[in-house]
């Protein structure tokens, strides 16, 4: 475990322990992992009203070039998404792959609304990889597109059924943005870049701030009643609710697209043409199926399996996959994992067992994700 001299602090660190927060390292950084309120009741707040979480850690970068289409065709030699048709004011999801179609990371990618931003996209990626991500981007890029790392902001996120309408009283705008929009907005006067998506399968916003205005735009959020701080322990079960993977854990530089069950990052001009890395291997995939995939899973009884716990058919003894990702979903009151299976018995409804402290225990292919998303996506 890092000494935490050497761990890095977001710009809200003050806040965190000012709120009382237990602090623990997390990808380098000092990061809050729950507050007084306890982690079982940030996350059925955060389902009921409206939780802000500090993602500041996640890495913040720009790809400049002279235009739209050059600086796309510079991201596409990376990852296996449509950035060349990704709209003004328009966020998308993608992942990094190496040359065996093989996951490096997974990514947000934004292109600014202004027209005078032009050739500019916003890349967020993930803490822990951050580092490796720059210099492979930086390396694949033509003379005339260029890596802009970020290092003076700050990123929060508000996510609830209620965060739409507290993100109004400070940024009216925000309240006609649809799910995958991104877009600057002023809050309280303070200029800042927002998306309305987000990492836990409700309505929100993930909004990148100067880091010097960070903790007066947090602590305007939280003066609301109807918004709480929540750390990083509901965070994680909150996205497993959702049915959404992990870095590292659900999908790593071993797993493609299609083994991760997350081939809607690929659109249809991706996968026909497969010009991307490890294009060959992914639309093989495609055409002819894999011998794994990610699946849903949901145990009888009450006990959670953890990662790492033993997949076996029932009534075996021999290990067929390994849980990525699990624990006991408190909107549900019930234990849920996801993990990987042979491809024959990935199909909902499957039978199969999770070994928990030693006993195997019956559990089910479930669909994902186990608490149905609410994103806002009203139609213009």
């Amino acid at each position: 475990m890092a000494d935490a001299a050497d761990l890095l602090k977001t710009p809200l660190f003050d806040l965190h322990k000012e709120l009382g927060a237990k602090m623990v390292p997390f990808a380098g950084y000092d990061m809050p992992v729950q507050y007084p309120l306890g982690v079982l009741k940030e996350h059925l707040f955060t389902r009921e009203s409206a939780g802000l979480f500090d993602v500041s850690h996640m890495g913040q970068a720009w790809l400049v070039g002279p235009d739209h289409a050059t600086t796309a065709a510079a991201l596409e030699t990376l990852v296996p998404s449509n950035m060349k048709e990704l709209k003004p004011g328009k966020q998308r999801y993608t992942v990094l792959l190496n040359d065996n179609g093989c996951i490096i990371d997974d990514l947000m990618v934004s292109r600014p609304l202004a027209a005078e931003d032009d050739g500019r996209l916003m890349l967020v990626v993930n803490a822990a990889c951050k580092e490796n991500d720059y210099k492979i981007i930086a390396a694949a890029l033509p003379d005339n597109v260029k890596l802009k790392i970020v290092e003076d902001r700050a990123l929060i996120a508000i996510q609830g059924p209620k965060a739409a309408e507290v993100m109004a009283l400070h940024a009216p705008e925000a309240a006609e943005m649809r799910f995958m929009e991104a877009r600057p907005l002023e809050f309280d006067g303070i200029s800042v870049i927002a998306s309305r998506s987000g990492y836990t399968g409700e309505d929100g916003y993930e909004i990148s701030i100067p880091a010097g205005a960070a903790e007066a735009i947090a602590k305007a959020l939280l003066a609301d009643e109807r918004v709480e701080a929540i750390g990083l322990g509901a965070r994680d079960s909150l996205r497993l609710e959702a049915g959404l993977c992990l870095y590292g854990h659900d999908i790593d530089e071993n797993t493609t697209p299609v083994e991760g069950s997350i081939t809607f990052c690929m659109q249809k001009r991706r996968k026909e043409a497969g010009d991307f890395p490890g294009g060959e291997r992914v639309l093989k995939q495609l055409a002819e199926g894999t011998d794994t995939l990610r699946v849903g899973l949901k145990l009888e009884g009450r006990a959670p399996a953890r990662e790492g716990a033993e997949i076996r058919a029932p009534g075996s003894e021999e290990i067929i996959g390994r849980v990525t990702s699990g624990g006991f979903a408190p909107t549900l009151g019930a234990p849920v994992a996801m993990g990987y299976v042979p491809s024959e018995l990935a199909a909902i409804g499957t039978e199969l067992e999770l070994v928990v402290r030693g006993r195997a225990l019956p559990a089910k292919v479930a669909e994902m994700p186990f608490v149905a998303q609410r994103y806002y996506r009203k139609p213009k």
